[in-house]
């Protein structure tokens, strides 16, 4: 199915994925007089994520066809994206969008900047706004510090508050992903007085640097259940939390590998597994679909 753009009034029904992202590490270097932290942290995708629907109209209205549990219309990353790239084009169709919502709220996996990303740039193709990646990263930044990577669609070590990328090519692994069913407010982690918010920036190559998640200990702390997840994925392998949490995972070289420790999993909890991308796989669904 190749990308139809909006034509003769005629609406289109596409259907994109909103990846999930893993931080292979994240460090906090210090707080900005405006509240924003600086940050430094790897980004990697994996092939696994949130299906967006959309269908173009006519009229300006944006609809969410399917909402999200404890989430206002108006608190959602989707309509937000989408209403904010209407404001910066003065476009004026509108879309319904529906979700198939698979990656875990407060999972630190990229959910909901995952989502707010794909609006941004299929409606920018759908709509015919014709913006460039810079100008809807300058829109994303303003939704969450990690909608920018998401726009860009390449692996990449991100800087200042998210906007800084450096990109980064990566072995591709396979990963266990397990979330200890909690949610964490990325918010409250940020906000804690006793997160740490001074590490120094890696100067040199980081894969010979001591690299960790700062939000972790923390984490840990106030949430028995991650610090229980990380110890369960360290008989298996060496284990992480991603972003500020909940999700911890774990790298292995096969899908059979992480198949099998995925099918020991206890049943509180949940998990899936999924390759790593250098590339989004929405860029390359992109790309395949406009041929």
């Amino acid at each position: 199915m190749a990308i139809q753009l909006m034509q003769n009034n005629t609406a289109q029904h596409m259907s994109f994925i909103a990846p999930a992202k893993l931080n292979l590490f994240l460090h906090i270097n210090g707080r900005r007089p405006d509240g924003y932290h600086e940050l430094e942290t790897l980004f990697v995708f994996l092939d696994y994520g949130d299906i967006l629907n959309f269908e173009v109209t006519d009229s300006k209205k944006i609809t969410l066809v399917d909402e999200v549990c404890d989430v206002k219309p108006e608190d959602n990353l989707i309509i937000k994206a989408a209403l904010a790239l209407q404001k910066a084009t003065g476009c004026t169709f509108g879309a319904n969008i529906s979700l198939e919502k698979v990656l875990p709220m407060g999972g630190g996996v990229g959910g909901g900047s995952s989502d707010a990303a794909t609006t941004l740039l299929i409606l920018n193709l759908l709509w015919q706004t014709n913006l460039s990646l810079e100008q809807l990263c300058e829109i994303g930044i303003k939704l969450g510090a990690d909608v920018p990577v998401f726009i860009n669609g390449v692996a990449a070590i991100a800087q200042g508050i998210g906007e800084k990328l450096k990109p980064i090519d990566l072995e591709e692994k396979w990963y266990l992903v397990v979330h200890p069913n909690v949610h964490i407010s990325t918010a409250k982690i940020f906000g804690h007085p006793d997160l740490p918010r001074n590490t120094p920036k890696l100067k040199d190559d980081w894969k010979q640097s001591k690299i960790s998640n700062d939000c972790e200990e923390l984490v840990k702390k106030y949430y028995p259940e991650v610090d229980q997840t990380l110890q369960w994925l360290l008989k298996y392998a060496p284990s992480k939390m991603t972003g500020t949490g909940a999700c911890c995972f774990a790298s292995f070289e096969t899908q059979a590998q992480a198949q099998s420790v995925l099918e020991a999993l206890p049943n509180c909890w949940q998990g899936f597994i999924a390759k790593s991308a250098m590339v989004s796989p929405l860029h390359k669904q992109i790309s395949t679909e406009k041929k």
